[in-house]
Parts: C-alpha cells; structure tokens; sequence
C-alpha cells in the first residue's frame, strides 16, 4: 500500500530471533526506527546484488590497494593501470603507511564490469599485498 509520502508500506514475516537480533542492532547503532535500518539494509543488499552479477550496473565506491615498494617499477605498473582506466577514475589518495608500504584508495565511478576489471589488473601485480573494494549503487 502506498501513502502520500512515495512509500509502500508491506509486511514480512521472520524468525522471532533474527526480528530481536536486528532490533538490537539497529537501536545499538542510533537509528531513528526499524523502518530506516530495514531501508538501508535493503540498498545494501541491492548493491551487492548488482556488484555480484552485474557488469553494465552503474557502481560508484574506492579501492584501497596495500602494496610495498620492494619490487622494481611497482608504481610505474600501478599508474600505467591507472591511465588505462581513467574514464571510471574520479580521484587517487597515496598515503605513506612507513618508508617501504604504501596504500592507495582510488574513487571510482563506472560500469561493475570496468571496476572489476581494474581491481583485477592492480591485484595482479607483483608487491600488491591486497586489494578491498566498496561499491554502492547510486
């Protein structure tokens, strides 16, 4: 049923626990209501959902690459990447962690497909520790 407000109100029924563990959660967090935490736990499960099977899915988000600089011409690699796939690169961060690590977050907004593919071509990479991807479906 929807109201005035462009919401549709609908029921669900769940596991009396998973309804208590939820509850919990959402008040220990500072939600306003049940009502709010369900509708962000929905967008997040839509996004995953797009991430996981989508490769047009429109996807913004960051990808934090840890890497040491023991191997030879690493960054060269690492920005060579990086040009390649310029059209979904909105902005990079280098953050000096000590004197032979560094971690790079690089804000990205594309197609799930061409982000994927850029996290793929950076783990790829000798003296790339590891590699974390957040994306959101905007």
């Amino acid at each position: 049923m929807q109201d005035k407000a462009g919401v549709v109100r609908f029921s669900v029924s769940l596991p009396p626990t998973l309804v208590e563990e939820f509850d919990s959660a959402w008040k220990s967090m500072n939600y306003e209501n049940r009502s709010k935490a369900v509708h962000d736990a929905m967008r997040t499960f839509i996004s995953e959902f797009k991430w996981t099977r989508g490769e047009t899915e429109q996807m913004a988000g960051a990808i934090l690459i840890l890497y040491y600089l023991d191997k030879p011409n690493l960054l060269e690699k690492i920005m060579e990447i990086q040009h390649k796939f310029r059209n979904i690169i909105s902005s990079t961060t280098h953050i000096h962690l000590e004197e032979d690590k560094c971690l790079e977050m690089i804000a990205v907004n594309g197609k799930a497909g061409e982000i994927r593919n850029l996290a793929q071509e950076l783990m790829a990479k000798k003296g790339v520790k590891q590699v974390k991807i957040a994306v959101v479906s905007p």
